[in-house]
């Protein structure tokens, strides 16, 4: 590759300890470093790139400095890797070198095995750090969990926001406990067996503490996202931008040993250049892989429905691993509330949750009549693994006004239901933090903004969000603490008999999906439904090795015949048994042909005798 897109930015250091410090600022006459445990500044010099350089031995490690542009402007470094006083304030050196990692011989479990739980660093334990997620990975240890997915990190102003207003992508968070702390919980979860990856935003900044304009063009007005300026990936010193962002996916893998990215909303990452950014990010990735010897996770979060994020580069693809597949989540939710608002207005028929069973995306050519389009493209011979799917997520939750969980909105055998058709479907699962122990707390979207105005923006942005909803009652306040505190995870759920239920069939769906029970859904699933009835029975594999699910999304019991063979039909789980204070048991064991009720609002899954 090409110098021009290749050189690091940032401070960083030799063996010697000599820093270098490289800033790009194309149109800037001068740029100088100021060191704040010392007197004077120090000039850097230019290139023809518009790179500044100098190398240093004035700046250690854990020193706090800020870049001076044209002699006026003082500003944070804008590849920081840590603010340890917020957005606003002094840039601090690192040095990555100096952590002694643990995880050597370290290998992530294969994308197809993943069971992936999101969190919320600042909602997932009490003290809402990097050390409290520490705290909890004996838990997710036992419920069967091996990866994680943290929301975003990266700084962003104050103490709480969701990630997605990050304006220094460099930086972890310093109110989660910043560098350290957070190598050391993944350093950690290595050792218990668990993968981390970190949900990275590559398609907008947030608009307080975003000084990246002041250094150069980072940023276009020929396009627009939902969230903020759109980021030069295709224009004038689009080049030095990529490289800028293409740096920061390296740092998070080699540095932190992160083993993946989430790449948030890539339909809003607008390349009309040659190779798209996430194509290039995508052969990155494939040089750190030979140089490291490990595997690295992408996947992306598009509502594009296009396998071009996937295909192979062979076939004009991207070459990603994987992708959300939000339409499962939409036929789930709508058949399981009735809900029929919004984006779901396209959704809640049987014959959508069957076709999502098959290929993930229901939207594959179809005209969406919410956005008044056709969307989607044929997904046929994808592999399962490259689609994530969940019935509960960040986005789904926290962007309904009140912030309300699944299970605040159907009842508990529902929620077992859709448990059930998550974790026996063929693709890679994801929970929601609270999901198995059925957490009812509200996650609301909530922000720390230090600007009056701002937060004023921020609140009636989230009010118009909702016309299309016909949710009754106010908007919770985004700014207030009480609105962040009452998303937090409540950890008593042992003195509730239904939770510790709940997780108890969790553990039990999690076991039976690692043991392989399900596996036989993935090829070729054969899925009978009556739509008036919003019953669905999923079977496939021959012999031994054939599997038979129920799914009963109505409010009446519905009577099925098994399928006809040469073996009986052993149950590896019902919701609807006593043991999940569900109304009664399912048969524990079936005759080939022989006819069964199945209760309403259930879920039940069959394999052929293994003896």
């Amino acid at each position: 590759m090409s110098e021009k897109i290749t050189k690091k930015v940032g401070v960083y250091y030799n063996s010697d300890s000599l820093a270098t410090v490289r800033v790009w600022a194309p149109s800037r006459k001068s740029v100088r470093l100021k060191v704040k445990e010392q007197q004077g500044l120090q000039d850097l010099t230019k290139d023809k790139f518009g790179y500044w350089e100098l190398e240093t031995k004035d700046l250690k490690p854990g020193m706090y400095y800020k870049i001076l542009l044209d002699g006026e402007l003082e500003r944070p470094d804008p590849a920081s890797l840590s603010q340890a006083e917020g957005v606003h304030s002094w840039s601090q050196a690192v040095d990555h070198s100096a952590f002694a990692w643990t995880d050597q011989s370290w290998s992530a479990p294969p994308l197809s095995q993943l069971i992936i739980y999101e969190l919320h660093v600042g909602t997932f334990t009490a003290d809402g750090t990097f050390a409290g997620v520490m705290d909890k990975l004996d838990h997710l240890l036992q419920l069967g969990v091996n990866a994680i997915e943290l929301m975003p990190i990266a700084q962003f102003p104050g103490e709480r926001n969701w990630g997605y207003d990050g304006v220094f992508p460099f930086a972890p968070q310093n109110s989660y406990g910043g560098v350290g702390k957070l190598k050391q919980m993944v350093d950690k979860c290595h050792q218990k067996g668990i993968a981390v990856i970190l949900d990275v935003v590559y398609n907008h900044l947030g608009p307080e503490g975003n000084y990246l304009g002041d250094f150069g063009p980072y940023f276009t007005d020929k396009y627009h996202t939902p969230w903020g300026h759109s980021l030069n990936y295709d224009d004038q010193y689009s080049d030095h931008v990529r490289n800028f962002f293409l740096q920061n996916a390296i740092m998070w893998l080699e540095d932190y040993h992160f083993d993946g990215l989430r790449l948030d909303a890539v339909h809003a990452i607008i390349d009309t250049g040659p190779v798209h950014f996430l194509k290039e990010l995508r052969l990155r990735v494939d040089e750190l892989e030979e140089k490291t010897g490990k595997k690295y996770f992408l996947i992306a979060e598009s509502d594009l429905n296009d396998i071009r994020i996937l295909e192979d580069y062979d076939n004009g693809g991207y070459g990603l691993q994987a992708q959300w597949a939000d339409d499962f989540h939409h036929a789930v939710h709508t058949l399981a509330t009735g809900e029929d608002m919004g984006y779901y207005r396209d959704f809640g028929r049987t014959d959508q949750l069957a076709k999502s069973i098959k290929q993930a995306f229901v939207y594959d050519g179809q005209y969406s009549e919410n956005r008044k389009k056709t969307v989607g493209t044929q997904p046929q011979g994808m592999p399962p693994e490259k689609f994530v799917v969940c019935i509960q997520n960040h986005d789904q939750v926290g962007n309904r006004m009140l912030g309300d969980r699944l299970s605040k909105l159907v009842s508990f055998e529902m929620l077992k239901l859709a448990a059930g058709i998550l974790l026996s479907a063929p693709y890679v699962p994801m929970l929601f933090m609270g999901e198995e122990f059925a957490e009812d707390q509200p996650f609301l979207y909530f922000v720390n903004h230090g600007s009056p105005d701002l937060i004023e923006a921020v609140r009636k942005g989230r009010r118009k969000e909702f016309e299309a909803f016909e949710w009754g009652g106010d908007v919770p306040d985004p700014q207030s603490p009480d609105t962040f505190l009452n998303s937090k995870l409540q950890w008593e759920y042992t003195d509730d008999e239904q939770k510790s239920i709940m997780l108890s069939y969790y553990k039990a769906l999690i076991k039976a999906r690692k043991e392989g029970l399900f596996a036989s859904l993935a090829i070729d699933p054969k899925i009978d439904y009556r739509e008036e009835d919003h019953f669905l029975t999923a079977s496939s594999g021959e012999g031994q090795q054939a599997v038979f699910a129920c799914l009963n999304f109505g409010s009446k019991a519905q009577s099925v015949s098994f399928p006809k063979g040469r073996h009986a039909w052993n149950k590896v789980i019902a919701s609807s048994d006593l043991r999940w204070a569900g109304p009664r048991d399912m048969e524990q064991a079936l005759e080939p042909g022989q006819e069964v009720t199945v209760p309403p609002s259930s879920f039940s899954f069959y394999i052929t005798n293994q003896s």
